[in-house]
């Protein structure tokens, strides 16, 4: 019985210790299974030995990564300069009267639209009345002074009076039409009523600029009472520095990016002497309608060739590639993009040209038709330096 037992006991240990044997193997056989994992995760998400930013769809979604097409352009940005955005010659128009008077009524405000034709202010003069009444006077004798000198040139043909008495008539005949056709352009001139008010009116559409009078106040012998600005048309004064003289030609294409807004006009002139003081050219540029820049600001302009011949875009190749400028970082020494790959981004160094607007144009690096990464750049730049 005792012997029994003792087999018993015996067989049972063995099973124990076998199954732990059993366990163990098999715990050693699925060890390495983390690392292969581990590992694999690294070779998605990190720097290849190429240079390659290996990351797949997903990842790419998770970073939030945004692409852009990189684009061909012929324009190819030669200097920025500094401008002052101004009115041409004709934009700004002094309203005047013609005589001298009294203001009765203002009708505008400063800074207030205006259209063509609408009235600024009423004045008073006591001239228009003068010349209201020489006009009637004139009118009055400009029958007597015709038929006298019908009269005169009849009785000259018939011998009964010297022939200079009837040249005589025909002067003062001269001299009534004259004096009449005098007095109804000046009163036309000021468009006055038979009481002496006049109307001023604005001349072109715009904006009251100046308000120089109020109820009351004389007019006539200072200061034109109101200017008035078109701000449609715009213009840029520039300065262009002597370094850039050479390259500068009327009918060049300007960048203006100021407050998020864009616009893009052309060199108009050139001065052909350097400036002294300032050695730089003096130049006038053009605006295109509705920019919402204000005459007297301060902007950054870029001058830019765009007419370049294709085989000078041939030759230049990069300089006709152009990407927004938000992809372009700078690592080291270097300035960078990253391109979309297959299996990833990958880190370029190109050579900037100089920046149009919201765009880089690069001289090298990239071809038309691929596509950069946009924003999440900081994250992308980690990885490629291996972080």
């Amino acid at each position: 019985m005792k012997k029994a037992h003792l087999l018993s006991s015996r067989a049972a240990t063995i099973a124990l210790v076998s199954c732990m044997l059993v366990g163990a193997l098999a715990a050693c056989h699925k060890a390495p299974a983390a690392p292969e994992v581990a590992s694999s995760d690294a070779a998605r998400s990190g720097p290849a030995t190429d240079g390659l930013i290996a990351m797949d769809a997903d990842q790419i979604a998770r970073l939030g990564i945004v692409l852009a097409p990189v684009v061909a352009s012929s324009a190819m940005p030669v200097g920025t300069v500094p401008g002052v955005v101004s009115l041409p010659p004709d934009a700004r128009v002094a309203v005047t009267t013609p005589f001298a008077g009294t203001v009765v009524k203002v009708m505008v405000i400063q800074g207030q639209a205006v259209t063509r034709g609408q009235a600024l202010a009423v004045v008073r003069a006591a001239e228009a009345v003068q010349f209201g009444a020489a006009l009637a006077r004139s009118n009055a004798a400009l029958p007597v002074a015709a038929a006298q000198a019908a009269r005169m040139e009849q009785l000259a043909r018939e011998g009964i009076i010297a022939p200079a008495r009837a040249e005589e008539a025909r002067a003062n005949l001269s001299a009534a039409q004259a004096t009449m056709n005098e007095n109804r352009r000046l009163l036309a001139l000021g468009a006055a009523s038979a009481d002496g008010t006049i109307t001023l009116r604005a001349p072109i559409a715009g904006r009251v600029t100046t308000v120089g009078i109020d109820a009351g106040s004389p007019v006539g012998s200072g200061p034109a009472p109101f200017l008035i600005e078109n701000n449609e048309q715009l213009r840029l004064d520039l300065q262009i520095p002597e370094r850039l003289a050479s390259h500068v030609r009327p009918g060049m294409a300007v960048h203006v990016e100021q407050d998020g807004r864009s616009a893009i006009g052309r060199l108009l002139s050139l001065a052909s002497t350097i400036d002294p003081a300032t050695r730089a050219l003096a130049a006038k540029a053009s605006l295109p309608t509705d920019t919402g820049l204000i005459p007297g600001k301060s902007v950054m302009v870029t001058l830019a060739v765009t007419d370049l011949a294709a085989e000078d875009i041939a030759a230049r190749k990069g300089s006709s590639v152009s990407v927004p400028s938000e992809a372009v970082t700078h690592i080291g020494d270097h300035d960078v993009v990253f391109r979309r790959e297959l299996h990833g981004f990958r880190a370029v160094t190109v050579t900037v040209a100089g920046q149009i607007g919201n765009s880089t144009v690069l001289s090298g690096g990239l071809e038309s038709g691929q596509r950069v990464a946009v924003s999440s750049i900081a994250e992308l730049k980690s990885l490629s330096q291996g972080g």
